[in-house]
């Protein structure tokens, strides 16, 4: 008996596709190793770890700055989040 697939509406599509975005390791969306391990060493491992850390928490940590501050939201743009307006916080599209 063969099977046929549902096809997924865009709705569940775009749904998957933001699970599968929030969780990606920091290692996979192309941050540097140096940043990566800054990340990890507070516990920070996936990219809904780190939506859900303000960008004063990350200035807080050790050997963290604006440039790596920088490199994280370039990494996390190049996955289709955008850089905080106002707030502190990255948003998705």
């Amino acid at each position: 008996m063969a099977r046929t697939r549902i096809p997924l509406s865009a709705a569940e599509e775009e749904t998957r596709s933001m699970r599968e975005k929030l969780d990606l390791s920091t290692a996979e969306i192309g941050l540097t190793v140096r940043t990566t391990n800054c990340l990890e060493e507070k516990g920070i491992f996936t990219v809904r770890d780190l939506l859900n850390t303000t960008r004063n928490e990350l200035l807080s940590i050790s050997n963290f700055g604006e440039k790596t501050l920088d490199e994280v939201y370039k990494s996390l743009e190049s996955i289709g989040f955008c850089r905080p307006g106002q707030g502190s916080d990255v948003k998705p599209r």
